[in-house]
């Protein structure tokens, strides 16, 4: 059954996409959309609670690595219920208010992400060009406050758009292109004065997720400069391998949104379900493949879920 606009749909009320065309495969497809959101819940879980009861891992890497976990867990947390309840045939309906929350914890949340890998790259700049100072300089006074300006800036930002949905008025069919809430999908449904959104959209995020993306790059361009300069092969070696896991944290956190961002500028050729699938990646992929990079790359967190497990048996 395609989506239709449906003249009994109320005004508050919006209809989101799950995968046009494969309605009648919707039983199937929960199968791996539940199992990866399983992972999703227990990877980042595991990870939290192995860095918390570890008292060898109480250190800012694997600090601001929890944070990560968390904002994961999160993301899953706030989709996890609209994704899964049009596979499952529960509703494909949303109210404003519950639309207008979920986009203010999905893009909060994304906007934190990026915040956390910043810390995280600055976490290894310092440690690999200034390790004699490195606990001195994040202490966990410094720590708590990075986390708390992180999440200020995610949240308070975003408020002022975000509340400005509640006012607009939706003229057009109330028909999402995903399975999720997402302020671009709200704006072009709306037949009020949009611009201040759209401008204060573009502006936060280049101030947000461009200028983090740039500032990760010239940290780790300072790291190459840094470790460039050490005469041990085996050395430079062992000090970019710190590096590995979050380099390969921040690709699966902006090779989605670069590929989103895409689809809708270049893409409206496309198939719908195209749209829906990158949407689901941008949301879905990350949260999954932290956990997995970090439990398989990182020695400390591998030996004690190692462990773990070995006593759990």
């Amino acid at each position: 059954m395609s989506v239709q606009p449906d003249s009994k749909i109320s005004n508050s009320t919006f209809l989101l996409t799950g995968f046009p065309g494969l309605e009648r495969e919707y039983p199937w497809l929960s199968i791996p959309f539940s199992c990866i959101y399983a992972m999703v819940l227990s990877g980042n879980c595991l990870v939290l609670h192995v860095i918390r009861t570890e008292p060898s891992l109480h250190e800012p890497m694997f600090y601001f690595l929890a944070m990560l976990a968390l904002t994961d867990l999160c993301m899953g947390l706030s989709t996890v219920h609209t994704v899964l309840g049009i596979l499952w045939g529960l509703s494909r309906e949303i109210g404003l208010d519950a639309c207008i929350a979920q986009t203010f914890f999905v893009h909060g949340l994304s906007c934190m992400e990026s915040g956390v890998l910043l810390a995280m790259a600055f976490d290894r700049f310092t440690a690999i060009c200034n390790p004699l100072r490195y606990t001195s300089i994040l202490t966990n006074t410094r720590i708590i406050n990075i986390g708390v300006a992180i999440l200020a800036r995610s949240f308070l930002f975003i408020t002022a758009p975000i509340v400005r949905l509640k006012f607009f008025d939706y003229c057009r069919p109330h028909i999402l292109s995903h399975s999720f809430c997402l302020h671009q999908d709200l704006l072009w449904l709306a037949c009020s004065d949009i611009r201040f959104n759209s401008f204060y959209a573009l502006a936060l995020v280049i101030c947000t997720l461009f200028l983090d993306s740039v500032l990760i790059l010239v940290s780790y361009v300072l790291i190459l400069h840094s470790v460039l300069t050490i005469a041990s092969r085996e050395e430079r070696f062992k000090s970019l391998q710190t590096c590995v896991s979050h380099i390969c944290a921040v690709l699966v956190f902006y090779i989605p949104i670069i590929g989103l961002t895409m689809v809708h500028r270049f893409g409206k050729h496309l198939s719908p379900v195209v749209h829906v699938l990158m949407g689901n990646i941008y949301i879905l992929f990350p949260p999954l493949m932290n956990p997995i990079i970090y439990s398989v790359k990182t020695q400390q967190i591998r030996t004690r879920i190692q462990r773990w497990f070995t006593k759990q048996n």
